[in-house]
Parts: C-alpha cells; structure tokens; sequence
C-alpha cells in the first residue's frame, strides 16, 4: 500500500523503516478507525495513529477547531466531522452510510481514548449494530497514563470516571466503593476539584492514599501523592492547583475490609426485607460490627435502586 500523501510523509517519521513497516500493513476499508490521540504532548502521537489518520477519508472528532489543530500540528488536513456527545446518534447515521460506500472514518476525541468518558460509545455501538468493522488504534490514555507513575501496589483498578455534579448524587455514587479492594480512578475538572475531594473526604478514611494528576504529559505536569486527609489542604496551598484537568486515584481499602463489608451487606439486604431502613442498618451494625453510618447510606441507595 503506498503511504498516504501528506506533508507528514517528508517528515524523518515517514522515512523511518517503522513508516515504511506501518505503510505495509492492512487497513480494511469500509472500518471506522477508534484512534488515540495525545492527551498534552503532541509528540505522543503513535507512527500508526498517524498513518491511519493520513490515510483516513475524514476524521469524526469532539471539537472541530481542536482536531483541526491537531493534524495542522501533524501536517495534515482531513474533512472533519463533529461528533460530540449532543449528536452521537444522528452523525452515526451519516458515519454508516459513509462506511458503507467503502470510506475509512477515523475517529478521535478532543485527547486520549474516544469513547472512554468521551463521545464516541453511541458511535461505536451503531457501526457495530450494522455490521461494520470497528479498528482500535491504541494510545495515550490519562487514566494508565496516571496509574502509571502512581506508586499504588493494589492489584485492579476500578475506573469510575467522572462523578456526578450534585452532593448527594456524589455520596450515592462513592458509598459502593468503600470497600472495594482496587485503586478508584477518577476524572476531574479543575472547577469541581474541591468538591472532588470533598466527597471523598466524607466517604473515604483520611489514611487511604490519593493520587493527583494534574495537566498530564504537559509543561506544568504535577503528580501528588499524599493520604487522602492531607488532600484539601494541599489543593488550597497553591491557586495554580485550580487549573488543568485531573485524574484522581484513591487507594483500594485493605483486603480484609472487602471480605467484611461483604457478609455486612449480605445481612443488610435481609433485614431490609423485613425491617425500615434505620432499623436494619441499626441491626446489621450490631451483628456485623460494621459502621451504623455506612450501613444506613448503604441501605438508602439500596431501597433507591
């Protein structure tokens, strides 16, 4: 296959043997192409992700006027598409017919992993739903990118994303995770960091160790480990923390605490079959030794959902 011709093919890149090995490679038309993009530094942009998006007839992206820059920085200029997150079902419609006439459509979101708390699953589903192919271009990702350099030594993760924007929709949400023996990834916007942290102060022990991520493969990267009742402080300490788009990462409770929290639940749910919520919570503590508290909030989203 001859190598797409963009002003990235003079590029000492393009005239390496991984181009040349990359230009030799199958890439199936009539595919939608899930590509990877840097989530910071430009220069993480993969030799495949590159050829792919030279190759590609156009590229669905979040924000135009991002993506525009981004292939002006890599020296390519491709048709784009918007496909966001307010039209993700009309625009797989017109993706698909496309697909079908034999196009390759690569598509990326505004960094990193489309698809992962990004637009892109509805798109993705609908092409599946008709048949086509679906071709993963791997890449950055914020959330590795963090667990990477985290230090953390619990055996799974568990990624949450981005929690939701009211309190008590935040509490709902964490309560499940307090016993969960995997580090907890999140996603946060610098505006609703401290409150970030704040609901997890409230659910969380203040010993368990929380990981900051801030502006990630960036000029002014900064990653902060530190226990989690340390955290409110530190945010306040520099105005600068209230800048750039954070990934969150909460140590997993003790092992032990999993297989408690377990029988404490198991308990929960058969009082609450026979018992109000208060009383069953009051009961299950007696009997487990778990926290009233706890049992009570959890026994409150329980009859919630």
């Amino acid at each position: 296959m001859t190598p797409p011709t963009t002003d990235a093919s003079t590029s000492p890149v393009a005239r390496s043997p991984v181009w040349a090995e990359a230009a030799h490679q199958q890439y199936p038309s009539a595919s939608l192409y899930i590509v990877a993009t840097p989530i910071g530094n430009v220069c993480d942009i993969s030799v495949r992700a590159l050829y792919v998006l030279g190759l590609a007839d156009a590229v669905a992206c979040e924000d135009t006027r991002n993506t525009g820059q981004l292939l002006g920085r890599l020296g390519l200029n491709k048709p784009l598409i918007a496909a966001h997150m307010h039209n993700e079902r009309e625009v797989a419609a017109r993706l698909i017919a496309r697909l079908q006439a034999g196009e390759r459509i690569a598509l990326v979101s505004d960094a990193g992993t489309p698809a992962v708390s990004d637009p892109g699953a509805r798109i993705v589903d609908a092409v599946r739903a008709a048949g086509l192919r679906v071709v993963p271009v791997p890449g950055p990702s914020a959330a590795i990118t963090a667990l990477s350099a985290s230090g953390l030594l619990d055996p799974a993760f568990h990624f949450v994303g981005f929690l939701p924007a009211k309190a008590k929709q935040r509490e709902t949400a964490l309560q499940p995770l307090r016993t969960m023996a995997a580090t907890l990834v999140f996603y946060e916007a610098p505006h609703r960091i401290h409150d970030c942290v704040a609901a997890l102060a409230a659910v969380f022990p203040p010993e368990r160790q929380i990981v900051f991520a801030r502006e990630l493969t960036k000029l002014f990267e900064e990653i902060h480990r530190c226990p989690l009742g340390e955290a409110a402080a530190w945010l306040a300490a520099d105005a600068h923390r209230e800048k750039g788009e954070y990934v969150v990462l909460l140590a997993g409770a003790p092992a032990q605490d999993e297989a408690g929290a377990a029988e404490a639940e198991r308990v929960l749910r058969i009082l609450l079959a026979e018992l109000p919520v208060k009383q069953a919570a009051a009961l299950a503590a007696q009997i487990t030794g778990a926290k009233k508290n706890d049992l009570y909030a959890r026994a409150l989203a329980l009859k919630d959902a």
